[in-house]
């Protein structure tokens, strides 16, 4: 072994400190993401979203007023089926609901006793989703809302850098974050959330509906395939995504678009699997990903009719062209 200088022993006394410093004071504005990571990203092209919360429950899209968290009482959770179910349907990740503007939280979080843990299912949804993602070979996506109606003004922005730093530290890797703005940013502007993020996640992409600057993926909310165009480009974006729900998808006046699970009366109510396959071809021409809505219902299981639906799309992709 060679000897070392003082100056060596120094250096690694200041690496020490750094180290310990608290990642907001350690770390500068993380670079972009590479071209190669863009195009990976590019490549995930067809996902299953999942909307599963209290609104599973109420008929309605947006729960207000629900105090006490067994409100939420599934029967039947099985992330497995979810899996299968997408990768029938050709797709390559899952995009998971993990807190809606009600404040209820899908995994074991330390910020709050409003969360999936106090409820009757009493496990931590998330760790289960992460699991099942990695036995069958699907990447894991996050959607959050920034805003939360238990906070004052829908705002709290270090309870909001917490949560997020637990989702980003316990349930990685983290494809990217869909994060909403429809109840505020939560008090915290989406640049640097994107930048707080990226401290966790330094590959993970992060978008906001509301057309923000500050975000890597440009949302596109009830969409269908488009190119990123050079707006969008200035504001920093170098991908894009798509989405809207299996239960209603775009149409407008029908009265049923829904991200959430609602009643047993239209569980015959779907998008059609030439739609979707259209949509999926759209993206594949338009360089996007797509995350089509798949609702579990009140048991936690897909309905026979998405799981029909599904299962053609597969088939519709995997049709050689």
């Amino acid at each position: 072994m060679r000897n070392r200088s003082p100056r060596h022993f120094l250096s690694l006394m200041l690496t020490g400190l750094l180290l310990a410093l608290p990642t907001s004071l350690a770390s500068a504005e993380p670079p972009p993401v590479s071209d190669a990571r863009i195009r990976e990203f590019r490549d995930l092209r067809f996902g299953m979203f999942v909307c599963w919360s209290f609104s599973t429950f109420s008929n309605v899209e947006w729960t207000r007023g629900v105090k006490q968290v067994d409100f939420f009482n599934p029967t039947g959770f099985d992330p497995d089926q979810w899996c299968e179910a997408a990768k029938d349907a050709g797709m390559k990740y899952i995009l998971f609901l993990t807190k809606h503007h009600d404040g209820f939280c899908l995994w074991d979080t330390q910020t709050t006793e409003r969360k999936v843990t106090r409820s009757p299912l009493m496990v931590d949804a998330l760790k289960k989703m992460r699991e099942a993602c990695d036995r069958h070979g699907l990447k894991l996506a996050l959607y959050f809302s920034e805003g939360d109606w238990t906070w004052p003004d829908n705002k709290n922005a270090e309870l909001k850098k917490a949560q997020l730093k637990e989702l980003c530290t316990q349930y990685g890797p983290i494809e990217f974050f869909w994060l909403d703005f429809a109840q505020t940013d939560g008090g915290l502007d989406l640049a640097t959330t994107v930048q707080w993020i990226k401290q966790f996640q330094p590959n993970c992409f992060a978008g906001s509906n509301g057309n923000r600057t500050g975000a890597d993926l440009h949302i596109g909310e009830m969409g269908a395939g488009f190119v990123l165009d050079d707006a969008a480009k200035a504001k920093g974006c170098r991908a894009a995504e798509f989405t809207y729900p299996i239960l209603g998808g775009r149409k407008e006046g029908t009265g049923y678009g829904r991200w959430f699970y609602t009643m047993p009366e239209w569980d015959s109510r779907v998008v059609p699997a030439a739609d979707i396959y259209q949509d999926y071809l759209a993206a594949v021409k338009s360089d996007n990903i797509f995350s089509l809505d798949v609702a579990p219902d009140r048991a936690g299981k897909i309905r026979d009719i998405d799981l029909k639906t599904l299962h053609e799309v597969g088939e519709m992709i995997r049709k050689p062209r």
